[in-house]
């Protein structure tokens, strides 16, 4: 296909999932009060007749004068993102499927289809925490101080949690495709585990946005779950590839056994050779030759 063939492909698919985009934040747009609800939920707001003091409750609030209709935008953009993912995702297939092998294909299937749920599954757990974490959060504030948060900051909050959480959760997914490809093999990640948990909790502490150990054990703690269970299907699928290839899991530049046992060479046969040149071979056989001086060929 002509590079102008995979221009104008591009341009069409780009046009499809943008519209898919616009249409959903439209539609978010016209609901993006309930999607402001929904995602502030976590926040203990105060009652009417409550005031906010130390960490009884918050009031959540605009501090500037364009912030409702950012945060409008912003909020209802980020919902078409995520909802129309799978129509922009399918048209980006859709464009680089065609240059993609049999075997490029099936892995792409695959990742995508545990990709997903994996990510879906962080992002939950990550919903699900947010009130303990906030809870906790707000707690803090000493008493005579009023929590006055920004919703702005809130759906911030809120998002970076589900983005961190979801992202985290595609780690052992990762490992999982390197053992695939042949990268890593499963006794070099189990020979690991003391160090991954210990970078796990480490990364856990410091990639959530909140500083309780709530938050760091839960998401640590699913990711240690799912590493372990990485390392036993690679431990599996080693033992298959063996099954298959025994010499599957030697590196490129690593040499396979040979066998360097001596065994007996046999007897040497005589070999007559030839003349080399068409002159030479017009001496008589067992003679000196017709042309050679002092002992030398001469056939100049």
């Amino acid at each position: 296909m002509p590079l102008v063939e995979h221009l104008r492909e591009l341009r069409n698919r780009l046009a499809k999932g943008l519209l898919a985009i616009t249409a959903v934040t439209i539609v978010a747009l016209a609901y993006s009060e309930e999607l402001m609800q929904f995602l502030t939920k976590s926040v203990p707001t105060c009652a009417p007749n409550v005031t906010s003091d130390g960490g009884n409750c918050a009031i959540v609030s605009f501090n500037t004068l364009m912030a409702p209709f950012s945060t409008t935008i912003q909020l209802s953009l980020t919902a078409g993102l995520v909802v129309a993912s799978p129509v922009w995702l399918y048209q980006l297939w859709a464009f680089v499927a065609p240059g993609l092998h049999k075997n490029e294909k099936k892995y792409t299937y695959a990742f995508v289809g545990a990709a997903v749920p994996l990510f879906a599954a962080g992002a939950y757990l990550a919903y699900l925490i947010l009130p303990v974490s906030v809870k906790v959060l707000i707690s803090l504030t000493p008493s005579g101080s009023a929590n006055i948060l920004s919703l702005n900051d809130v759906l911030d909050f809120t998002l970076r949690m589900v983005l961190v959480f979801g992202l985290a959760f595609e780690l052992p997914l990762v490992l999982v495709m390197l053992n695939l490809t042949g990268v890593l093999t499963g006794r070099r990640m189990a020979g690991w585990w003391r160090g991954v948990i210990m970078g796990v909790f480490v990364f856990g502490a410091v990639i959530t946005p909140t500083t309780d150990p709530v938050g760091m054990i839960a998401l640590a703690g699913p990711i240690t779950i799912l590493y372990f269970g990485a390392v036993g299907f690679s431990l599996l699928n080693d033992r298959r590839r063996r099954r298959g290839n025994p010499d599957a899991e030697l590196d490129d530049d690593e040499a396979s056994a040979l066998d360097l046992t001596p065994q007996a060479v046999g007897a040497v046969e005589p070999v007559t050779a030839a003349r080399a040149l068409p002159e030479q071979a017009t001496a008589e056989p067992g003679g000196s030759g017709a042309h050679r001086v002092n002992g030398y060929d001469d056939i100049t």
